[in-house]
């Protein structure tokens, strides 16, 4: 049995991005700013924010127009590099 190849993505595209992290006051604006540096323009009004059941943690989904997967891999070491961000998925 041959492992399957994950389906390519094609550029560009729609891709919903979820940022998770630790609850705090900056925590949305910092994100934004970052998606903004490697997505800029993209539309705001579609990000979608949950906070967890105690308050600890925040999510954001947040969709941009990928241009490609040396887009997503720069947005994602940056998201990292905030020292706020627990997870990108």
């Amino acid at each position: 049995m041959t492992a399957q190849e994950p389906p390519k993505i094609e550029f560009p595209c729609e891709y919903p991005i979820k940022v998770l992290g630790r609850s705090s006051e900056d925590f949305r604006s910092l994100i934004v700013t970052v998606f903004e540096r490697h997505a800029p323009g993209f539309d705001q009004e579609t990000i979608v924010v949950k906070g967890s059941s105690k308050g600890t943690f925040t999510s954001l989904t947040i969709t941009i127009t990928a241009t490609g997967p040396e887009q997503l891999r720069a947005l994602h070491q940056d998201l990292m590099a905030t020292g706020q961000v627990q997870m990108v998925i």
